[in-house]
């Protein structure tokens, strides 16, 4: 039973979801003077609440897409409820616990960054966790579910670019330094093309289940140039923040992150068969991981 809770969690997306919180916490520690983010309880604190965040999404997702009989005929990986391996009930006493659990990690990280004395901070952080944990939800459950409405992508941007990013950035530094939405744009952009991805290869069941992902309502053709387009602007957003605040040529170091992705282009717009796309799923999430390790490392060791 274990195992199958294991991979209704969906580990395969875990470097993806902490990839915002690696560049934020290495650009905040670099603007504190480099102190080590690895030795920082705010940077483990902030990793297990998105892992927390992740798994309950996947819970969700697991849950909604199977009890509306969306996963009955999809590719890629068996779904836990739409399987029968884990029933509806006990999908979402797991996603009650993971919510506990969750929030009292990120209570945890709240003291830690703001302690006792900015507690308007602490109040806008803990109203941040609940939105998160509201949209993890809402993205497959419900009569009102936005990822069968094509706002699924909107979602992945906010809350696995900008938030993660500029949230974890605050956390070390207390302070907005409007640049660092530079690099939350290109999280939040190559986290998308993930979801392209996946909806890419879902594309035919998901019209069938009238699952009305942005892939579905932009056609097949039109979602290739939309991923496309998504790696060309994470890459410019990328260079820009880098050009403007250039120390040394370690800073390019991201760039090697985009050969993957470009070569993934290359085999999304080649691909006639979608369902062969799974396999590049966990390419692109590794990409986005190196890409923000790469990036962080890049300006945190010229600090």
């Amino acid at each position: 039973m274990i195992k199958n809770y294991i991979k209704a969690a969906r580990l395969r997306t875990l470097p993806l979801s902490v990839s915002g919180i690696i560049v934020g916490s290495l650009l905040g520690a670099s603007e504190l003077g480099g102190i080590s983010i690895l030795n920082s309880d705010i940077f483990w604190l902030a990793i297990l609440t998105t892992i927390g965040f992740q798994v309950l999404s996947n819970f969700a997702n697991d849950y909604g897409d199977g009890i509306k009989g969306s996963d009955e005929n999809r590719s890629g990986e068996a779904r836990m409820v739409a399987s029968g391996a884990i029933s509806a009930s006990q999908m979402k006493s797991a996603m009650i616990i993971t919510i506990i659990i969750t929030l009292v990690i990120a209570l945890g990280l709240i003291y830690q960054s703001f302690g006792k004395e900015n507690f308007i901070y602490s109040i806008v952080f803990f109203l941040l966790g609940i939105a998160s944990i509201v949209a993890a939800i809402k993205y497959t459950v419900g009569n009102s579910a936005y990822g069968y409405s094509g706002f699924g992508d909107l979602f992945v941007f906010i809350f696995f670019g900008l938030l993660s990013v500029v949230g974890s950035y605050f956390l070390f530094t207390k302070q907005l330094n409007f640049q660092i939405f530079l690099p939350a744009i290109s999280i939040g952009l190559l986290s998308t093309a993930v979801l392209n991805l996946n909806n890419l290869r879902d594309f035919e069941e998901d019209k069938k289940n009238s699952k009305n992902t942005l892939v579905v309502k932009l056609g097949v053709s039109k979602a290739k140039i939309y991923h496309y387009t998504l790696f060309f602007f994470a890459f410019i957003s990328a260079s820009i923040y880098t050009f403007l605040n250039f120390k040394s040529e370690f800073q390019f170091l991201f760039y090697i992150s985009f050969i993957p992705l470009f070569i993934n282009g290359l085999k999304v717009s080649k691909t006639s068969d979608l369902s062969v796309l799974d396999s590049e799923l966990k390419k692109v999430a590794l990409s986005t991981f190196l890409f923000g390790i790469l990036f962080g490392l890049g300006v945190y060791i010229n600090s």
